[in-house]
């Protein structure tokens, strides 16, 4: 495994001291030390950057503006030396926050968080047959997905809902406790059977197998969950419906 990653700063010792450290971490690969935001939009247009170490205080543009100007974000360590920046860091979906002058250690532990964020990233093991992998589906039982330390295997057809918050989805069981990963909803949405799961809302998946009752314009799960239905999904949700109606 090799984490695919850029450095951002407009001094060129600490850029230096960046790359020296990173060079030592054997799961990280130095694509590009850049002097600046500008030259990392560049390597961005044509590599595929799985992490990013950015100074926040630069000449051109700020290093928290680049961060939040982009669509898709690699994982991010800010790395300055203004303490100010925290929680502005945080805010902005940071893994990590260096404060200059920092050692090897220091990188080291921010490198594990940035392995670690970049494991639950790519968190679903599919279970497929070689037939079904080719077609790129999720096995008919069940699947593994990453659990903060843990990876956990659960039958797909224990799956209730699943609920979108922000980078995590959390995946609510029928007999057990909820699972929450570091995944798309979009991605699991393309990825489920779909004679059996349903988007139905911006933020929720459902099992349609699992649907005891429709109120107004929420779905229960026996009578102990329910989940909004939204204003764009209703005519398909509708027409799901009409298929299994009395006449």
């Amino acid at each position: 495994m090799k984490i695919r990653c850029i450095a951002i700063d407009d001094e060129p010792l600490a850029l230096q001291q960046i790359a020296m450290y990173v060079g030592k971490i054997p799961y990280l690969e130095l694509v590009r030390a850049c002097a600046g935001p500008t030259e990392a939009m560049e390597v961005m247009a044509t590599e595929k950057i799985d992490a990013i170490f950015t100074d926040i205080e630069m000449p051109d543009i700020n290093g928290m503006e680049y961060i939040r100007s982009l669509k898709e974000k690699p994982i991010i360590v800010f790395v300055t030396a203004y303490s100010d920046f925290a929680v502005e860091g945080f805010k902005a979906d940071a893994t990590d926050y260096l404060l200059k002058p920092f050692s090897l250690t220091d990188f080291m532990r921010s490198a594990e968080k940035v392995k670690q964020q970049y494991e639950l990233r790519n968190a679903v093991s599919l279970v497929t047959s070689d037939e079904n992998k080719a077609a790129n589906k999720w096995d008919s039982e069940y699947v593994f997905v990453r659990a903060d330390s843990r990876t956990v295997r659960l039958q797909i057809s224990d799956i209730q809902y699943i609920e979108s918050r922000k980078e995590y989805v959390i995946i609510f069981l029928e007999n057990s406790k909820p699972v929450m990963t570091l995944f798309s909803l979009k991605s699991i949405e393309e990825r489920l059977p779909k004679d059996s799961f349903m988007r139905v809302h911006r933020s929720f998946i459902v099992n349609l197998k699992k649907i005891t009752e429709v109120v107004q314009n929420r779905i229960v799960f026996n009578k102990e969950a329910s989940v909004p239905i939204g204003d764009q999904y209703k005519k398909d949700f509708q027409e799901f419906l009409n298929q299994f109606f009395l006449k």
